[in-house]
């Protein structure tokens, strides 16, 4: 019997699926197996909500494959060993699997070609979790685009919304039936992981994606009007289930292409940024080590450690920073405006290296993307790929004023300025920060933002 192995990762859902359909479309019987890699899980803290939504998706989608007569083979160790050993007890010819650009994915994937290899197993990889892949998206030169604008009008130019955003159906008759692999696989929770079952801020799985998916389109149209306040309802909601693939990009960028509306024009883009950050640390991985521009990779950053951690307290004494870091803390998501401003604030305010921020971030984040999230934190810090300028620093009163104009986000998340009123809950003074219990600004904003520009302009001039 013609068998083939369908590793899912960063793709678990049924529906929209191009591993599995390729996987269906060339061979009789397919097993689709998931592994937990200790060599993953042992960088995560006991309390990680990503464990959590990871075990809910997969229990949804081995309910949904046992409809089918089938179920999901689950697996814990070095995937190098349990992909090629469960193989060769299944007779499988072939393994498949998405493509990811993450440095260590492609190590790994690296290691179980080759140990496949050595067995006479072929393996692929298919390109489901972005629309593009490295060497598609390119400039008249062939180099890679370093400019977003530009990437952004080459990407929509060769996006063909009929072939590159149709469904990938899969023939799922091809199910290796259960009794087959009934004894294959461990069955996996949270204790036998070390990991604390958490309490997620959405429900996880390929149902509760679509329908998010289907929630957000019925107000995409309004998108750009909304999308920067973190009291509304505006973005998404969706960066959780594109990160595990419970929704596939296509099915995202075919909800943008059915509303012709300047929201949903606003919304694909955002999905194109996306892209570029993939395309980004597929072409350039160093910038997980170090910044992507290297002028200045050796930037002094002299902000202190008292600083960093009264940010991660969200105890800075600026409402809407702390309000931010409070919110993340508490449920491991946070608003895309709110994700610029205090990663702005830690940059250019409290003048703490990036990484910093961005490991705290890549810890706690449920949707936690290695591209998107490094890419963002060199954006803020000024030091990445078509950044923000060095000398343009937030005012974190002015986008508090602007983005939670009534200050429903700020009161929600930081309860001693319940009691305040109209702009005095963005900017209290000394004596009302002394009544109400909350904590005084730690830094003067002018002052810092001065010493800031100072730092870049001295680094871009060798100092």
């Amino acid at each position: 019997m013609n068998r083939a192995i369908c590793w899912i990762r960063r793709d678990l859902r049924l529906s929209d699926h191009r591993v599995l359909a390729r996987a269906c479309e060339r061979h009789d019987e397919v097993v689709v197996v998931f592994v937990f890699d200790p060599s993953i899980l042992k960088r995560w803290a006991p309390r990680n909500r990503r464990v959590s939504f990871i075990l809910a998706s997969l229990a949804e989608l081995d309910g949904k494959l046992r409809q089918h007569g089938s179920k999901l083979v689950t697996l814990l160790g070095e995937p190098s060993v349990e992909i090629p050993e469960l193989c060769s007890r299944l007779g499988a010819s072939a393994t498949y699997w998405g493509l990811d650009h993450d440095p260590f994915a492609i190590a790994r994937d690296e290691r179980v070609a080759a140990a496949l290899a050595t067995n006479g197993v072929r393996s692929e990889g298919i390109s489901d979790q972005t629309i593009r892949v490295k060497g598609e998206v390119l400039t008249k030169g062939g180099t890679p685009f370093r400019v977003f604008t530009p990437y952004s009008r080459q990407w929509l130019e060769l996006f063909g919304p009929v072939v590159d955003a149709a469904e990938a159906c899969a023939d799922l008759s091809k199910l290796v039936a259960v009794n087959i692999i009934e004894s294959e696989g461990v069955e996996l929770n949270h204790e036998l992981l070390g990991f604390e079952a958490m309490d997620l801020w959405l429900e996880p799985g390929e149902e509760a994606g679509q329908a998010a998916l289907a929630a957000f389109e019925s107000r995409i149209d309004r998108y750009g009007e909304t999308r920067d306040f973190p009291a509304s309802s505006g973005v998404s909601f969706l960066s959780a289930h594109l990160r595990f693939g419970t929704v596939s990009i296509r099915s995202a960028v075919r909800a943008a292409l059915r509303h012709d509306t300047a929201g949903a024009k606003k919304w694909l883009i955002e999905l194109v940024w996306r892209e570029f950050y993939q395309d980004i640390l597929a072409n350039f991985p160093e910038v997980v080590h170090t910044t992507y521009d290297p002028q200045y990779a050796n930037l002094p950053w002299p902000g202190s450690h008292e600083h960093f951690e009264s940010w991660c307290l969200g105890r800075t004494g600026f409402p809407i920073v702390d309000a931010a870091m409070r919110c993340f803390n508490e449920t491991g998501w946070m608003h895309n405006r709110l994700r610029m401003i205090v990663a702005s604030f830690l940059t250019k305010d409290l003048l703490v290296d990036y990484k910093k921020g961005e490991a705290y971030f890549a810890e706690g984040l449920l949707d936690f993307d290695l591209a998107s999230n490094n890419g963002g934190w060199q954006w803020a810090a000024s030091t990445g790929c078509d950044a923000q300028p060095y000398f343009r620093v937030f005012n974190p009163y002015l986008q508090s004023r602007k983005f939670d104009p009534d200050g429903e986000f700020i009161r929600r998340w930081v309860p001693e300025l319940a009691g305040l009123s109209g702009e005095d809950v963005h900017n209290p003074s000394a004596f009302q920060v002394l009544e109400c219990g909350y904590v005084d600004a730690i830094v003067d904003h002018d002052v810092q933002r001065q010493r800031a520009v100072a730092m870049f302009e001295s680094c871009r001039l060798g100092g």
